[in-house]
């Protein structure tokens, strides 16, 4: 088969998806897409524009003005860089404000509504690797490939507060740590497109492995297999 496989990864927060499918796309020469983005792109649109008087998002306006977002990638260097009503989003989507309610956002029926087509139009021709928490499950269940992700929470906890510290943004351990355990109990637990490992998804826990290392186990895979 000539057509370039369609991989899916999935996994808990700071478990180095996008790092690791960028990694993966980079040596299989296919696209990647951080379906992740594109969630944080719609929070950052709602912390903007859809908050209550007490300054938290109201799904009801969200829903209201979901028309009013575009959302693309485009390709600036050899990396796919997400774009929000025509402006560049990639720094600001990566905050701890928006961290703290993409879980909120992404468990909002109408909101994976409005996403799922779109990815899925991504992936038709071939050559893409997404990761996500459903991809495996909801947005790509013929995937070629699958894999889940995951690592302990003290491991995952120690990289995103080592991402944050590097953006210059201020937090401590324990705060971040209940941050993700917050986004594990909501993505696991939400009714629409819950967190969880596809049956046929190889799981890789990455706690001792860098993302080097990650990206070699699922590119042994992928490579072993002939489409």
């Amino acid at each position: 088969m000539n057509r370039k496989p369609v991989i899916a990864i999935d996994g808990y927060s700071s478990t180095g998806k996008s790092s690791i499918s960028k990694k993966i796309a980079r040596e299989l020469g296919i696209v990647h897409l951080d379906t992740g983005a594109l969630y944080r792109g719609i929070t950052l649109f709602a912390i903007k524009n859809c908050t209550d008087s007490n300054g938290k998002i109201s799904s009801e306006k969200l829903v209201s003005q979901l028309k009013d977002i575009n959302l693309e990638f485009r390709n600036e260097g050899g990396e796919l860089v997400l774009y929000l009503n025509g402006e560049n989003v990639s720094a600001e989507i990566r905050t701890v404000s928006v961290a703290d309610q993409v879980s909120f956002v992404a468990k909002q029926p109408e909101v994976r509504e409005f996403l799922l087509q779109k990815q899925r139009d991504m992936a038709r021709e071939g050559g893409i690797i997404m990761d996500g928490r459903d991809i495996g499950t909801v947005v790509l269940p013929d995937a070629d490939f699958k894999f889940f992700l995951t690592a302990s929470i003290d491991e995952r906890t120690r990289r995103r507060h080592t991402e944050l510290l590097s953006m210059n943004q201020s937090t401590d351990f324990e705060s971040v740590k209940e941050n993700l355990i917050v986004r594990d109990k909501t993505d696991s637990e939400r009714e629409i497109s819950p967190l969880r490992q596809a049956e046929d998804a190889i799981l890789i826990d990455n706690t001792n492995l860098s993302k080097d290392e990650t990206a070699q186990k699922i590119l042994e895979v992928v490579r072993g297999k002939k489409l």
